[in-house]
């Protein structure tokens, strides 16, 4: 990874800010300070993004290490033929969930002691998911947790 090029929060946001106007020769300028090497052929939007990202990336840090092994893992059985093996979701307290149902969006909140919707807390997300839908449901397959 190229670290030459550093930016504090201000000048990454002015820098993400000013891709968009930039010509494509800038911005292939731009792809090689970053990633020393020449870009792709890639459409002009794409590159703005992809230059974007590889700023945050190197201000804010990448992936996980144990996230890129799992990236490549599941490449690695796509690659083999084989449907790749999908990971526990962990719920935490905090998480927001959000579910559109008969075009009303319904916004369940994870707490400490259940879930939080529509004012009440509930025991589980499977409560929520009867609530909004008047029939038994996994509350994890109804917003969407499932595998």
């Amino acid at each position: 990874m190229n670290d030459a090029i550093k930016f504090t929060p201000n000048l990454l946001d002015q820098g993400i800010a000013e891709l968009p106007s930039l010509s494509r020769d800038e911005l292939k300028q731009r792809w090689l300070m970053l990633y020393g090497k020449q870009p792709p052929r890639l459409s002009i939007p794409l590159l703005v993004r992809a230059i974007a990202h590889r700023m945050q990336e190197q201000e804010l840090g990448g992936l996980k290490p144990a996230t890129r092994r799992q990236f490549s893992d599941v490449r690695k059985a796509i690659s083999a033929g084989r449907k790749p093996t999908t990971l526990a979701v962990i719920i935490k307290p905090g998480m927001r969930l959000i579910r559109e149902w008969h075009g009303v969006t319904h916004e369940a909140v994870i707490v400490e002691i259940g879930v939080q919707y529509a004012g009440k807390t509930w025991r589980s997300l499977s409560a929520v998911a009867r609530e909004i839908t008047g029939a038994r449901w996994s509350g994890p397959a109804f917003f969407g947790l499932g595998k």
